[in-house]
């Protein structure tokens, strides 16, 4: 009998550890996407600060960062067989105080891949974290538009057609995306780095319950946006978005606009998300299609 036990005890064991193991592996594999600094050499106003970033993990397992100061983007990849050739980058949100990047990046970006789509998740400086020296528009703002200059500059190594790199962004992220497809130029053909040399003009604006700046500019040369927010967020999202499309709209721009009954703020990608919310993902793709940027070249 204790022979028998010892033996169920050892297999009980090997079967605990190989599963830990197996976890383990998963674990380390969401780790494994590849984060590249936007300024391998240094940030432009982040000069002297070397502090790392912090991490704060909230009782759901939330995955919450603070000081940024060297701006970077995790790569999300689709397979060579289902990729689009589309692109884009994400901006979680946060208030610019801090950065949610689980439900509204990682999550995301994961989704694209698996939908032929390339996922780029910004940890971008954040303008009103407690102490910050940095601003929405001198730092932030630069991050983003850095980063779909870097996108651009590495879309062959990424099977990533230049042409159709957008943005996304979440509440305060969204405020950024807004800019980032308002505030744009085609390149410094000067630069001594071949990455300015590149146009920071999102193809795409997808504004996800963004926290949109009062004095947004809107103007004909601004690319299509898709426009999403729940009816019963706060009235700056939830009446200021559907004003936007009005915007857009009398502006000539394409837009499509998503307002969702019951609803309120900060869904983002959660498997807890249910009806018609958990499918917004799925629109955004088929949005995406009928504007013609997930036709394979």
């Amino acid at each position: 009998m204790e022979n028998i036990r010892e033996s169920e005890i050892k297999h009980s064991t090997i079967r605990v550890a190989t599963l830990l193991c197996v976890f383990a592996l998963v674990a380390v594999a969401a780790d494994q996407n590849v984060v590249v600094l936007l300024w391998p050499n240094g940030a432009p106003g982040s000069e002297g600060k070397t502090a790392l970033e912090k991490v704060r993990i909230t009782p759901d397992g939330e995955h919450v960062i603070t000081s940024v100061y060297q701006p970077s983007i995790t790569v999300y990849l689709p397979s060579r067989e289902m990729a689009t050739g589309a692109a884009v980058v994400i901006a979680p949100g946060g208030g610019h105080a801090e950065l949610w990047v689980d439900h509204e990046g990682y999550a995301v970006a994961k989704w694209l891949s698996e939908h032929g789509v390339a996922g780029f998740v910004l940890k971008y400086r954040l303008a009103r974290e407690a102490g910050s020296t940095y601003t929405i528009e001198g730092n932030s703002l630069p991050d983003m538009q850095r980063a779909i200059r870097l996108v651009r500059s590495r879309a062959a190594e990424w099977g990533v057609d230049p042409q159709r790199v957008g943005v996304m962004g979440f509440s305060a992220g969204g405020d950024i995306a807004a800019r980032a497809a308002t505030q744009f130029d085609a390149g410094d053909s000067a630069a001594a780095d071949p990455v300015d040399r590149l146009s920071s003009k999102p193809a795409f604006q997808a504004l996800i319950y963004p926290g949109l700046p009062p004095d947004l500019p809107v103007s004909r040369d601004e690319p299509p946006a898709f426009l999403l927010c729940g009816a019963d967020d706060r009235a700056g999202i939830s009446e200021g978005l559907p004003a936007l499309f009005i915007q857009l709209k009398h502006a000539g721009v394409p837009a499509e606009l998503h307002v969702y009954a019951g609803v309120g703020h900060g869904f983002g990608v959660r498997s807890a998300n249910t009806g018609a919310i958990a499918a917004w993902p799925d629109q955004f793709l088929e949005w995406l299609s009928t504007i013609g940027f997930l036709k394979r070249k």
